[in-house]
């Protein structure tokens, strides 16, 4: 990888020199901040960059045509929202006055200042934010996804694979439903399980769970990560009698045999396979390439950030935020929210030449949906210490939690995160002061 970045490296060198020969700009657009990736960090910064600096100042790369709130999907998926809510137009949510570039990102160049899109635009910058996100690897599970083409299979962390997910669900006779968690990092770790206890009431409501066998196949050796909560989830699978096998990994699917073929990670080269009646697959995820194949990757291909000010460890013009970057917490939406605040405050004070003082704890959440209408609110920092808002047992599941979750949180995303208005260490309790309880 080295040799590669060094390679690219000389390329833009090159470049660049023959571009200032004819003229004194090595590229066509400039901007004082650029951001790169139009999802929730992307946007939520992009306005209050615009706040700071103006909106001619700033502009966002970003392709797609529709931006997604994406932690709605697992409730997408069981049938309790639709499709369609979970979505808006790119330009929609883009703050008024900065520029969108619809392109994709092909190639970084920190030590230029410079970006360049797939359409071969090159665009300078001062200061860089990046919010690229992270990609989904289907296809690191042999059959995948030309496997989604068969019926009762279906995966939550797409757009094109999350109603698929409903129709197995509703489909369902009897027979093995299962549930996985890849061997990667992943976004929203709370998610592949979400869906297992949805799917287990869905069964419960419909008369079919005492032909149901819900069987949960994890990578990890832990249900959940933090203890407090992972004891909470242990006593709801063995009342609700789901089965969760460890160090389990999906590494084939036979969708026309309606089959799923497990590694055992604690027993190399030993797999089983499980027939199924219904299949959701979370799949392995990686870094995005354009960051990976950048001087601005660490060892493993993420945003290789101060894990407390969120300024890149090598480019202190370059900054970072969500699911693209090394730092060691959960990667998930309320993740984003408490770190814009940090972002904004390091910014802030790089701009004036000072040392930046805000420090990111880590705090994540994830509410783990535990049926149609409770949710366990797991709150915690990089430490995996609860670092909980609500003055009550969080490890408990509530109504309250759920309605948050399902009706709160989104129009919080929409009106409050996209525009720079909502956020901080962490969001939760920033939400009750607002007097929003």
């Amino acid at each position: 990888m080295a040799t590669l970045c060094r390679l690219k490296l000389g390329s833009w060198m090159g470049q660049a020199c023959r571009l200032h020969t004819s003229s004194s700009v090595s590229a066509k657009l400039h901007y004082k901040m650029l951001v790169l990736g139009g999802g929730s960090g992307g946007i939520a910064m992009s306005a209050r960059m615009k706040r700071m600096l103006g909106a001619e100042n700033v502009a966002v790369v970003e392709p797609s045509e529709m931006h997604y709130y994406q932690p709605i999907w697992t409730l997408v998926g069981a049938g309790a929202k639709s499709v369609n809510s979970s979505g808006r137009p790119t330009e929609s949510v883009m703050p008024s006055g900065v520029k969108l570039v619809k392109s994709k990102v092909q190639e970084i160049n920190p030590e230029m200042n410079v970006v360049r899109t797939d359409d071969g635009t090159e665009i300078s910058y001062e200061y860089l934010i990046v919010a690229l996100g992270l990609q989904l690897h289907f296809e690191k599970i042999k059959g995948l996804p030309e496997g989604f083409q068969h019926p009762k299979i279906g995966s939550n962390y797409s757009v094109q694979t999350v109603e698929k997910t409903w129709k197995a669900l509703q489909e369902f006779k009897e027979g093995n439903a299962l549930f996985t968690f890849p061997n990667t990092p992943i976004k929203c770790a709370g998610a592949p399980q979400k869906i297992m206890y949805l799917s287990d009431a869905y069964l419960r409501k419909t008369g079919k769970r005492s032909k149901a066998n819900i069987k949960y196949y994890t990578s990890l050796p832990v249900i959940f990560g933090i203890k407090k909560y992972a004891d909470s989830l242990w006593d709801i699978v063995t009342n609700r009698d789901l089965e969760v096998n460890l160090r389990q990994d999906l590494i084939e699917v036979r969708a026309d045999k309606q089959e799923a073929v497990f590694a055992n990670l604690d027993k190399p080269g030993e797999t089983k396979v499980v027939e199924y009646e219904m299949l959701h697959v979370t799949p392995p995820m990686g870094p995005i390439s354009v960051v990976k194949n950048s001087p601005l990757a660490d060892e493993v291909g993420w945003l290789d950030l101060d894990k407390e000010t969120l300024q890149h460890k090598k480019y202190p013009n370059v900054f970072g935020i969500g699911d693209c970057t090394n730092l060691p917490t959960s990667k998930t939406a309320a993740a984003v929210a408490a770190q814009s605040a940090v972002l904004h405050r390091t910014i802030k004070q790089v701009l004036k030449k000072e040392k930046p003082d805000k420090k990111y704890d880590g705090y994540t959440s994830c509410p783990l949906v535990t049926s149609y209408n409770t949710v366990i609110l797991a709150e915690f920092d990089y430490n995996g210490q609860p670092l909980e808002t609500f003055p009550i047992d969080q490890g408990k599941e509530r109504r309250l939690m759920y309605h948050m979750k399902a009706d709160v949180m989104p129009h919080l995303y929409w009106h409050g995160l996209l525009r720079g208005l909502w956020g901080g260490p962490g969001p939760y309790r920033k939400l009750m002061h607002l007097g929003m309880k």
